[in-house]
């Protein structure tokens, strides 16, 4: 099949003479039936998809990211481009962890390029990311939602182990998100999240900003049906956990908002639970589904 068409800021980014692409995946999901399923689908190198599955009734189809080569290295480059058409409903996770080894002399990279179609749902639900000693990682996501579209994202960065049993010896780990709402007047940028975790080279008990915490967990949810009690709500629901967490909303495009929540932690499991019952409560308010059970252990 043709690749999916490139937005300008990945076609740069991939330009002659740029380290090559050592994993690619498109994935266009669309309505049949009266449930979703893959309509385009291509993929080449370290990264494909398992066949699609279905966790309830409701039509959305699950399909999970797989990597066998099982870690991300040096220089690596993978690519990931994914399109909701119109009403259909994609839940996108992982096998497993995603883990960024050594990477000496350069540093692991993942782009991927996210459009939404009206009406359409995307939950974007990786296993967590883990940073081993002397990793340098950076993940750049382009985000383009219609503005009935429903988009919910979650995250959660964690330290690999290290042979001196020391924490944070990762070298670096950026991650930036693009949000753009379609408008009439063309594309609106709704937000834009950069996050750097820079270990300080002398400071190993500690991360500055990161307040001595070791895990970072992060939800984005963007919907029409976000507003201040939604953000409220989730506020409430984090002080039940072990974390230090905040909850913002962004402001108002096309009659469409996001939310933003990011808390800090000393636990994978905590964060992961956290997260969980954030999105179902969504699910369950806005979808009448129960709480994500993905099953892969």
């Amino acid at each position: 099949m043709t690749p999916l068409e490139s937005v300008p800021v990945l076609d740069a980014a991939l330009a002659v003479g740029e380290r090559p692409v050592r994993g690619r995946l498109e994935l266009g999901v669309g309505v049949r039936g009266g449930k979703s399923v893959a309509v385009r689908q291509f993929h080449e190198g370290a990264l494909r998809v398992l066949r699609p599955h279905y966790l309830d009734q409701s039509g959305q189809v699950c399909y999970v990211m797989v990597n066998p080569g099982g870690a991300y290295l040096g220089a690596d480059l993978f690519v990931v481009e994914v399109e909701v058409d119109a009403g259909a409903e994609l839940l996108l996770t992982t096998q497993s962890a995603t883990k960024i080894y050594r990477t000496p002399g350069s540093f692991a990279e993942q782009r991927m390029q996210v459009r939404l179609g009206e009406g359409s749902r995307l939950e974007l639900m990786p296993d967590q990311l883990i940073a081993y000693r002397e990793a340098s990682y950076r993940q750049n996501s382009r985000m383009s939602l219609h503005p009935t579209s429903s988009l919910v994202m979650a995250e959660v960065i964690t330290p690999g182990w290290s042979p001196d049993g020391a924490s944070f010896r990762f070298e670096e780990v950026r991650l930036r998100n693009e949000i753009w709402i379609e408008s009439r007047d063309g594309p609106k940028l709704l937000a834009l999240d950069n996050l750097l975790i820079l270990p300080p080279v002398n400071d190993v008990t500690g991360m500055g900003f990161m307040e001595g915490f070791s895990h970072l967990g992060s939800l984005v949810v963007v919907d029409p049906r976000v507003d201040q009690g939604l953000a409220d709500e989730l506020d409430l629901i984090s002080r039940d956990f072990d974390a230090h967490t905040g909850v913002s909303l962004t402001a108002t495009i096309a009659g469409t908002a996001g939310l933003v929540l990011r808390s800090l932690s000393n636990s994978t499991e905590e964060l992961n639970t956290l997260l969980g019952v954030c999105t179902g409560v969504l699910r369950e308010r806005w979808y009448g589904q129960g709480p994500l059970n993905l099953r892969k252990y």
